[in-house]
């Protein structure tokens, strides 16, 4: 198995369960090939030593695989990597990766406010407020890219401290919708000037930039998103199944 960032969600309090951090590091490894299909993966208790998790842990997060059909559990003999393109994943709509491939998805939150829509953003749901959220996003605990989030007042309200690192799965648990479809459009752009000191580009500089409009279940989108990445570290990878 490729080596693995060992998982500690108590580090972070908007962390995953960390049974969730690990599924999800799972599926992206076999999303990008990592872990071919067919391949047998490392005893459990050797596994949880690398992840720094419990075994327990471990054989949940293992579980949630099987459940997706990503994994065939063998009695004696191991657990098997089943490659599924249909499985649903919390970060099936994250289109960063590592140059290398893969990474987990990991994010901190830079600031969270409520207020009127700004008139250079785009339209997108009913309301005239929106919820903007600035996060430093992570891949295997290496800063890749920064985010300026707007979410529609119409979707709920949000409270910053019940706030997830993976905000579908908040919009899912706590506001009562998930995103259906995006759409994105790729290009370049400068760094905004509250961009933290552990992102490398620094403001001003031109680097990768994605602004992407989210929809849930209504015809109007319900979030707005703006992307900054470092191009040296990360790409945007769309796979076509």
């Amino acid at each position: 198995m490729p080596s693995a960032p060992a998982i500690a969600a108590s580090e972070n309090p908007t962390g995953l369960p960390v049974y969730l951090q690990i599924s999800e590091m799972l599926i992206r490894e076999i999303a990008v090939g990592r872990l071919a299909d067919g391949a047998r993966l490392p005893p459990e208790r050797e596994m949880a030593r690398e992840l720094g998790a419990s075994v327990g842990t471990l054989r949940k997060a293992l579980a949630e695989l099987e459940a997706k059909g990503m994994l065939e559990r063998r009695q004696g003999s191991g657990n098997y990597v089943r490659a599924n393109d249909a499985a649903q994943s919390l970060y099936s709509m994250f289109r960063l990766e590592l140059i290398g491939g893969g990474g987990l998805p990991t994010a901190r939150f830079l600031d969270v406010a409520e207020m009127a829509k700004p008139a250079d953003l785009p339209g997108f749901g009913t309301s005239g407020r929106a919820t903007r959220m600035r996060r430093l996003r992570l891949l295997n605990d290496t800063p890749i890219a920064v985010e300026e989030i707007w979410l529609d007042g119409a979707a709920g309200e949000v409270r910053p401290a019940d706030l997830s690192e993976s905000l579908y799965h908040y919009y899912q648990t706590r506001l009562g919708f998930w995103i259906a479809r995006a759409e994105d459009r790729v290009a370049i752009g400068a760094v905004p000037g509250w961009a933290p000191g552990e992102f490398a580009p620094r403001p001003g500089a031109i680097t990768g930039y994605i602004e992407r409009l989210s929809w849930a279940q209504s015809p109007e989108p319900v979030e707005f998103s703006r992307t900054w990445f470092d191009t040296d570290k990360a790409i945007y990878l769309q796979r076509l199944r």
